[in-house]
Order: C-alpha cells, then sequence, then structure tokens
C-alpha cells in the first residue's frame, strides 16, 4: 500500500523584525501569528487519516510541523529536500522584485531570470521536490501524509503538475503563508505511466493573514 493523498504545506508566518530575506540563514522561527497560522492549518485536516509528517530541515518549518505531529500522534521526519532554495539574495533587505533592477551591484545575478541566474534553477527545485514527493508516497503505508515546506519549493510542484513553465513573477504566486496543497498519484491505463494531479488548494489561516509580513520568500 501507498499514500493516498499527499498535502504539501507552507510554514506559517516568521518573526522576521528587519524584513530580509532570510532564504536558508539559521534561526528564523515562527511569530506567535504564525504559531497560530500551523495550528490552525494542523486543525484543518484534523478529520483526514494523515499518517506520516514530513519537514524541510529549516525551523520555521519544523515549527509549523509541530502543531500536526501533536495533533495526529506522529514523529517529524525531516526531509532535505523539502528545503528552501539557496539564493544571492540571502540578508538583503529590498524586495525581490523589478526593484532589484535599481541596484548595478547585482545586476550579474539577475542576466537569466528564467533559470534563475540568482540561485538554485527551477528545474533543480522541482526536481527534488518531485523526488520528495514520491519517497513520502512510496513509504507511506496506509492514510495521507504531510510535508512541511516553503513557498517556492511548493509553487515549484504545482506548476510542474499542471504542466506550466517553472519561471515566473514570485508576487503571483498562489502559496499564502500556511496553505494546503493537496496531491493525488494516479495512474494512466494506457500507457501504465503515473503522475501528481493537484486535487485541492486550501487557505485555512486566510482570516489571518491580513495582519501578516510575509516579506522573506524568495
Amino acid at each position: 500500500m501507498v499514500a493516498s493523498l499527499l498535502h504539501l504545506v507552507r510554514h506559517g508566518e516568521v518573526y522576521n523584525p528587519t524584513g530580509i530575506l532570510y532564504g536558508r540563514i539559521p534561526g528564523f522561527h515562527l511569530s506567535e501569528l504564525g504559531q497560530r497560522m500551523a495550528e490552525t492549518a494542523a486543525e484543518h485536516l484534523a478529520a483526514r487519516p494523515v499518517t506520516a509528517l514530513f519537514a524541510s530541515p529549516l525551523q520555521r518549518a519544523q515549527e509549523s510541523a509541530a502543531p500536526w505531529a501533536a495533533g495526529f500522534g506522529l514523529e517529524i521526519t525531516t526531509e532535505d529536500r523539502l528545503i528552501e532554495p539557496s539564493n544571492r539574495f540571502e540578508g538583503k533587505t529590498f524586495e525581490f522584485g523589478p526593484a532589484v533592477l535599481t541596484k548595478p551591484a547585482i545586476w550579474p545575478w539577475i542576466i537569466n531570470p528564467f533559470r534563475p541566474s540568482w540561485g538554485e534553477p527551477f528545474v533543480s527545485v522541482a526536481s527534488r521536490m518531485l523526488a520528495a514527493l514520491d519517497s513520502a508516497w512510496e513509504s507511506t503505508e496506509t492514510g495521507e501524509a504531510v510535508l512541511v515546506s516553503h513557498q517556492m519549493p511548493i509553487v515549484m510542484v504545482q506548476r510542474s503538475v499542471a504542466g506550466k513553465h517553472l519561471w515566473h513573477d514570485p508576487r503571483l504566486r498562489r502559496c499564502t503563508l500556511s496553505s494546503i496543497t493537496t496531491f493525488e498519484r494516479v495512474t494512466d491505463a494506457a500507457s501504465g505511466a503515473s503522475r501528481y494531479r493537484e486535487v485541492n488548494y486550501a487557505e485555512p489561516a486566510l482570516p489571518l493573514l491580513a495582519t501578516a509580513i510575509d516579506s522573506g520568500a524568495v
């Protein structure tokens, strides 16, 4: 047997008073609001048969996985492939987007936004994320699995599964704090090939987003 559904969950709001792009920088934990968001996400699926829990090694993801562990009586399996992508903007305080064009010193970093040239390639992120989904799907003997990750990696899965190009405008991502994107794995009857299909997207923390700050994602 294998997992019936895979739920990709984004972490909650991070305590980031200086508004930097934190990326993989250690020490960035959930704010009080972020903890409430993570709890709300876990409560959203409280009636589901969640039997496996995986999380990125970064602190904000581990803390976001904690309510799932408590609510479902599960151990958190740290999955390195769910981590935030590396990038050259870590530690910077400017908005990630067109504003970078006003900073000549970093122009060499943004020469190819389709790769992107400032960090881990989109195809690399998509590949490792799909591999993490495969491992979770295969190792979960029955029930459903939750995988706590980060915005860009989750968007890479969304876009890959939908057959969309991986490059995109970060400001238009559909992946809010503590959102849940759910996938199933289906097999083509004719070819026997299997693939993932998105079956639901939910924003259980939507009432909390009005006062949330989401400025550190890359």
